[in-house]
């Protein structure tokens, strides 16, 4: 059985409590993960704050921690296979979406180590002729970050690379479903040749890691992604430290197809924003609003694409849909059907979890067009289960899209580009991605608002929300000062 440890100051240590981790295609135990107690998270904060006091780590150059990040990236992509299996193995994540996401990280990496000498402050045309001022964007400090366990290694990515770049130091809290890929990870970062404590990697639950982690009195950011109820709660934490925060939540992403559209990508699209990653994303597409039209061919084409899905073991690179991550997440999926079929939705293809080892759950269509309030549609699934819709105007469409207290992303699919364009604008979402879905960069900013969370991760605004701003005024005349008591 596989041991794995937490990654503090620089060093890899047991912890001071252990907990099972197991493989969800097949249900059995397979590794030993650290847990831990509110000493570990001190621990960690404590090194993560020397770090980023010393001038081993604050007397760095932008360019020289530029240097560091790229040669992480590097590192990255000579270990993409191990993380890789490590993350499929641990999340039941397919190994062909985990094999190319990890490649693609090493990008991100290399997207914040360029941008590290470029986060600029600026020069203020003052009012006052004897004054110089001028602008300093400085780190906030140590920062904690709290992933999910599904795409651990992306979503972390996306705060490490932009904290490090800025010269924050952090604490990694990984998920305790799935952890072996971050604390793999750390194992690899220790080669990049960073300071100790820069970054430190800890697992745990809520309230003997999260929550100390999260009120830390010397955390002076908290990075999160997950739901908006574990949100709630590092809000109220974070109240203990006023810690800013940023918020990457969960999402139900209208995906909108048009009479007009290309139906053959968008039946691809909608099978991508759904059913791939086995529906465990947050800007999955899981509300599919068609136009009345061609309401019956589109679900149609889509019901055969479902059912014509290859369902399996997660390392078998023939696999396109595998087992969900955890066995609570099979039974909300099955229960959330089952409810929404009782209050009159019609189950077009799936809807019960399958009978074999592990935990698998099918493709699953419903449709809820004369069921507005079927839970399926009003609730996150976080699971391979689509909801339909049908409309008529590009007016109806528009007012079920924002039928959401949601607002992470969304998709349109039409040949009409005025049309496209006046639905970017009406759409309340923080993406719009049209005639595609799902597609990311590291340049391009990611997030959205109400119960999607706040700020923004990827693109330079991310590295710009890891930093404070510091106002310098010189005065440049060697007259007395003017009167005292009179505010210049």
């Amino acid at each position: 059985m596989e041991q794995f440890q937490h990654y503090i100051g620089g060093a890899f240590s047991e912890g001071t409590a252990r907990f099972e981790s197991r493989n969800p295609a097949t249900g059995e135990v397979w590794a030993m993960m650290p847990e831990a107690q509110a000493e570990d998270v001190n621990a960690a904060v404590e090194a993560a704050h020397a770090a980023f006091r010393s001038p081993d780590w604050a007397g760095l150059s932008a360019t020289a921690r530029g240097k560091l990040l790229y040669r992480l990236a590097d590192l990255i992509a000579e270990n993409a296979e191990v993380l890789a299996r490590l993350e499929t193995r641990d999340t039941g994540k397919i190994i062909r979406e985990t094999s190319a996401q990890v490649a693609y990280v090493a990008e991100y990496y290399r997207y914040y180590a360029g941008l590290a000498d470029k986060i600029e402050g600026a020069h203020l045309p003052i009012d006052k002729p004897d004054m110089e001022v001028w602008l300093r964007r400085e780190p906030v400090g140590v920062v904690a970050a709290i992933v999910p366990w599904n795409s651990q290694l992306f979503l972390s990515a996306v705060k490490i690379g932009p904290a490090l770049a800025a010269g924050c130091t952090m604490v990694l809290k990984a998920s305790e479903d799935g952890p072996a890929p971050m604390l793999e990870f750390a194992r690899i970062f220790d080669r990049a040749g960073f300071p100790p404590g820069v970054l430190n990697v800890v697992t745990g639950f809520g309230s003997d890691c999260g929550a100390v982690l999260t009120s830390h009195p010397k955390v002076s950011h908290v990075a999160f992604t997950g739901g908006p109820g574990t949100a709630r709660a590092v809000v109220r934490n974070s109240a203990e430290n006023l810690a800013s925060t940023s918020l990457e939540l969960g999402g139900k992403s209208p995906f909108i197809v048009f009479a007009d559209a290309d139906l053959d990508s968008a039946v691809n699209a909608q099978v991508s924003g759904i059913f791939a990653a086995t529906g465990q994303s947050c800007v999955a597409g899981s509300r599919l609003l068609v136009e009345h039209a061609i309401k019956d061919a589109f679900l149609e084409r889509l019901k055969d694409k479902a059912e014509a899905v290859v369902i399996g073991p997660p390392d078998d690179m023939s696999t396109e849909v595998g087992p969900l991550c955890t066995r609570a997440q099979v039974d909300r999926a099955a229960d959330l059907v089952a409810r929404s079929v009782a209050m009159g939705a019609r189950l077009v293809t799936g809807g019960q979890a399958l009978d074999r080892a592990g935990t698998y759950f099918p493709p699953t269509i419903v449709d809820c067009t004369d069921t507005p309030d079927a839970p399926c549609l009003t609730e996150e699934v976080f699971g391979p289960v689509l909801s339909v819709q049908s409309f008529e105007t590009e007016a109806e469409a528009v007012e079920l899209a924002n039928a959401t207290e949601y607002g992470l992303a969304s998709g349109v699919f039409t040949r009409d580009l005025t049309r496209a364009h006046r639905m970017v604008r009406a759409i309340d979402a923080g993406i719009v991605w049209i005639n595609t879905y799902r597609a990311v960069s590291p340049i391009a900013p990611f997030g959205g608002h109400g119960l999607s969370g706040h700020g923004r991760e990827g693109g330079l605004q991310a590295a710009l929300d890891y930093t404070k701003v510091k106002s310098v005024w010189l005065r440049t005349s060697d007259d007395p000062i003017p009167d005292p008591f009179v505010m210049r």
